[in-house]
């Protein structure tokens, strides 16, 4: 987003004010009331005192990728302008089960399973949030002490008519799917965090967008001032259409090793990679319009590219990895062998029986299947110590062999 400073009194608006509009509207979808918020960071720099800024997260899963990093990189941003982040677990609302964007009812997680996740979590999210400045919270200290009499208090704040204006809530009812009562639970929960932790700002993705406003409504409710809102979009895979999904295979998980991260940032679009810059780096609008002009006159986009993906690299594993990430790049690049590889040991077949070249990419785990194995080697995708090979017939004694499928699979497979 642009910032959009038209209706607002310029005049009375600080460097630092009209600086930290810019941080907060980077890349955004949304920032809603802009003059709320404006005049919030007034009264924050005037008084000393932090704006309070929250994200909720449920710990569904264990693992993050880039795209769930993009609420993250504005969370530091706001970080670094001095106020306080408050990185809330769902623990509570998790055993509800959030319905946003969903047209079936979603399965609460078990205790255990939410406990596990939020201990990897926060592990990870702390990868990009300055732990020592970062409030971490779980929705349980005031959700369950809610009890009975409390939650039908809070359920009495809002009407089903109101409720039933939610979009997937709506589409669900028209074309008779459930919709069960407890997920009218979640929003009111959500909400009513925003009122426990009295938060001026909270963040979430575009489908968050109701349960956000909620939280507006219900502080309003509660006689505190109301937070405002800001959404953020969802980041375009490696394919650069589709929205960053394991299930889709165009993720960049933040703890997949650094080499392969390294490479499949490189691998991304040139038109793609100014997006990923406007959302995930750290660098400044002015550092990243100044290199897009530079490539724009001429230079070569790859240099944007490589410094996009050191940087990456270097948030989630050192720069000492990302340097080294570079040199295994231009050895493969170069035809060469990455400087480490998984190492497998496979038993040969019944009577040291050899065995063919699809089971072993199968055993070593470079492929899921024998038939993708040989779907790949009839495309010319596997190689055999940089032998391309082409016959799928081919069988393997004892030995020490290095398989490599595509460009970033290797392994060293010792057959005995």
């Amino acid at each position: 987003m642009t910032p959009d400073l038209s209706s607002l009194p310029t005049s009375s608006l600080t460097d630092e004010i009209r600086h930290a509009l810019e941080v907060s509207l980077r890349g955004v979808d949304e920032l809603l009331p802009q003059d709320e918020w404006v005049r919030k960071l007034t009264r924050s720099q005037a008084s000393g005192v932090p704006l309070r800024i929250k994200l909720g997260l449920d710990p569904t899963a264990p693992d993050i990728h880039l795209g769930h990093t993009v609420v993250l990189n504005k969370l530091r941003q706001l970080q670094d302008l001095g106020h306080t982040v408050i990185f809330l677990i769902g623990d509570f609302t998790s055993t509800i089960g959030d319905p946003s964007g969903r047209n079936t009812t979603r399965p609460p997680l078990t205790r255990a399973q939410i406990e596990a996740n939020a201990q990897t979590y926060y592990k990870q999210a702390s990868l990009v949030l300055d732990p020592s400045k970062t409030e971490i919270r779980y929705n349980s200290e005031w959700s369950d002490p809610l009890g009975a009499r409390g939650m039908i208090e809070l359920a009495a704040k809002y009407t089903v008519a109101r409720m039933m204006e939610r979009d997937d809530f709506n589409k669900r009812f028209k074309a008779g799917q459930s919709i069960s009562v407890h997920e009218f639970l979640y929003p009111l929960m959500q909400g009513y965090d925003s009122v426990a932790l009295k938060s001026d700002l909270e963040l979430g993705g575009t489908d968050q967008k109701f349960n956000l406003l909620m939280g507006r409504h219900l502080q309003q409710e509660y006689g505190q001032e109301p937070q405002c809102i800001l959404t953020m979009p969802l980041l375009e895979g490696l394919d650069g259409i589709e929205k960053m999904s394991k299930s889709k295979n165009n993720y960049i998980g933040i703890s997949e090793d650094a080499n392969t991260m390294y490479a499949k940032v490189l691998s991304i679009s040139d038109s793609l990679m100014w997006r990923w810059y406007t959302l995930l780096s750290f660098r400044s609008l002015a550092e990243i319009a100044a290199l897009r002009a530079e490539v724009e006159a001429g230079r070569n986009p790859k240099d944007a590219k490589v410094a996009l993906a050191r940087e990456i690299t270097t948030r989630f594993h050192g720069s000492a990895a990302a340097e080294a990430a570079l040199q295994d790049f231009i050895n493969r690049s170069k035809g060469g062998l990455p400087d480490q590889m998984p190492e497998v040991a496979l038993a040969l077949g019944p009577g040291g029986a050899m065995l063919g070249i699809a089971q072993i990419l199968k055993q070593a785990g470079l492929t899921p299947s024998t038939s993708e194995g040989n779907r790949l080697i009839d495309g010319g995708g596997v190689r055999v110590d940089s032998n391309v090979v082409s016959d799928k017939g081919l069988k393997f004694g004892a030995g020490t062999y290095v398989m490599q499928v595509g460009k970033r699979k290797f392994a060293r497979v010792t057959l005995g």
